[in-house]
């Protein structure tokens, strides 16, 4: 039996987990639950992880998997089937995808290089290769393509240095979205996206990195984070 604020976070946690493939900040849950201070979110993490709700993956910045939701969420007896968002270790010989390819069926996208999650890069817009992808991180319409995450801006958003993004091609964003933004045409950057007013804010997920925040000409969305796959 959960209490009230473990359904309120595991259901908040499973929502954005559906929506951008990798789990909220820490940060981002303290406000969701209108908590004062993070010991309180880690009090009910460890709770829902004893309970067998969700499984911290080691090694990883705040990587979270949901193993099972009530029903009251659309578990068990609705047949809920957990999502790997970050992947475990592959057997031998198989990729490093958040999931066998090999029983969901993959698709072919092209890696168009590296994308900083940290001081922008130059922008990069030729393929260097192919990367295979399930068919379940490739959602809705559009074109998708594959970037490598170069920084650790975005650690703790679960996005390491060295992952590989999955971005669906698009030229708008919602506010708290994960982008892939062009800053004036030469620069891109893997961030968090927020407009206000006529600037547009590029927030990082690592208190190390500043928010930055451009006037709205001077950046422009190029996708939106979908999927995400990490090689060991």
């Amino acid at each position: 039996m959960l209490t009230r604020k473990q359904l309120d976070l595991l259901e908040f946690i499973h929502k954005r987990v559906q929506r951008d493939g990798v789990p909220p900040s820490f940060d981002e849950m303290k406000e969701a639950l209108d908590l004062r201070s993070k010991s309180g979110i880690h009090r009910l993490i460890t709770a829902l992880e004893e309970r067998g709700f969700i499984r911290r993956l080691a090694h990883r910045a705040r990587a979270i998997e949901i193993v099972k939701l009530p029903e009251s969420l659309g578990g068990e007896a609705s047949g809920f089937t957990p999502r790997v968002i970050d992947g475990d270790r592959p057997d031998a010989g198989k990729p490093a995808n958040a999931m066998d390819i090999e029983t969901v069926g993959a698709l072919e996208l092209p890696l168009m290089g590296r994308i900083a999650a940290g001081v922008p890069i130059e922008a990069i817009s030729h393929a260097s290769h192919n990367v295979a992808v399930p068919q379940s991180m490739v959602r809705g319409s559009g074109e998708h393509y594959a970037l490598e995450v170069k920084g650790d801006s975005m650690i703790e958003a679960g996005i390491n240095d060295g992952d590989v993004v999955i971005i669906r091609e698009t030229s708008t964003a919602d506010n708290g979205d994960i982008v892939v933004a062009l800053v004036e045409d030469h620069e891109a950057t893997l961030k968090r996206f927020f407009r206000k007013g006529n600037a547009i804010a590029l927030e990082a997920a690592n208190p190390a990195y500043e928010t930055r925040v451009l006037p709205d000409d001077k950046v422009k969305v190029q996708g939106r984070l979908v999927g995400l796959i990490r090689t060991y």
